[in-house]
Parts: structure tokens; C-alpha cells; sequence
């Protein structure tokens, strides 16, 4: 069965020429409002049996299978989370619309699809997401993991305003958390 995980990117997600787009698709360690939270190589061996067999992660449009928008050029594990780079492609009306709706703020997150392969138990409910088969990212109108928002076209973010809004989310996360227990 897939799952889907949403994330505003900890680095905002950024477009580019509209058509570019890069931003974390998950951020380990950051638990979502539904209580997970994947851990360091989660999407490792997914990553490696995809790049094996000659596959490619897909960019959807609100999770819909029917609705490509675009292409995953780079989907990689690094310190923080699972980083993306890829290309809208502009010759499908779904990716035009998409590149407005990101460039006016209408759109600002991505979002995992995966079927979980190990998880365990978090002490205080939800999971820790060991292990993950990673089918897609897309880009998606209201996202999970309130970390960061995505920025307006050709804008970018440095590292220390991104660090500290991920700090701010984290804090944010964790008061509503707390309100609903």
C-alpha cells in the first residue's frame, strides 16, 4: 500500500527559469504531525535498487499517477533529509499551471509517496521510519511537516534563514503536538 509523507522543504523549495525545481522532499528526524519521523538512510537501499534497475523516482502533481508533471533529475540522501532537483516540464499545461501556483505562493510543499518496508514504535505514539521504498515526490498544495514554504521564482534562501526556520517550524510543530495530547 503506498504512503504519502508531506514536507514544506527545511531549504525552500526553489523554481528557477520556471522550470527548475530544488528543495528537501523529507527532513530526518523532524516528526510530522502524524507523529513519524523518518531516520538517517531511510531511502538508501530504495535509492539504490531504483538507480540499479535504471528507474527514477517520478514528480506528480498532488500525489495523482495520472498527473506527471515533470522529471527528478537528482534524489539523494545527505546530512539533513532527501534532496531533489528536477525540471517542470513546461510542454505539460499541469506543469505550467504548477510553476505559476509555486511562483505565486499558492503551492509550497512536497510530499513522499512510499510504502514502508521497517518502522518501529516511537516512545509517545507514531513511528520511526527505518527503512523506506521511495515511489514518487510531488509537489502538493497543503503538506505535513510544517518546516519551511517554498520560495518565489529566481528567490533564493541561504543556509543560516533556512536553519533558523527550520528551528522556528520545529518549535511550531512541537507547541501543536503538544496542545492536541
Amino acid at each position: 500500500m503506498l504512503e504519502t509523507k508531506f514536507n514544506r522543504p527545511e531549504e525552500a523549495l526553489r523554481i528557477h527559469d520556471g522550470s527548475k525545481v530544488a528543495g528537501y522532499a523529507s527532513i530526518f528526524g523532524a516528526r510530522d504531525q502524524g507523529g513519524d519521523t523518518v531516520v538517517p538512510g531511510a531511502y538508501a537501499a530504495s535509492l539504490a535498487r531504483l538507480a540499479a534497475a535504471g528507474g527514477r523516482v517520478r514528480m506528480l502533481w498532488q500525489h495523482d499517477a495520472s498527473q506527471p508533471i515533470g522529471v527528478w533529475d537528482t534524489v539523494r540522501e545527505d546530512e539533513r533529509g532527501l534532496w531533489v532537483e528536477g525540471r517542470l516540464l513546461t510542454e505539460v499545461t499541469r506543469a505550467r499551471e504548477a510553476a505559476a501556483l509555486m511562483e505565486a505562493g499558492a503551492v509550497d510543499g512536497l510530499s513522499i509517496g512510499y510504502r514502508t518496508v521497517r518502522s518501529e514504535k516511537s516512545p509517545g505514539g507514531g513511528r520511526r521510519l527505518l527503512e523506506l521504498e521511495l515511489w514518487e515526490v510531488s509537489l502538493v498544495t497543503f503538506p505535513m511537516l510544517s518546516v519551511a514554504r517554498v520560495a518565489a521564482k529566481g528567490a533564493s534562501v541561504t543556509d543560516d534563514i533556512a536553519a533558523a526556520m527550520a528551528v522556528l517550524a520545529q518549535g511550531i510543530d512541537s507547541a501543536r503536538a503538544a496542545m492536541r495530547e
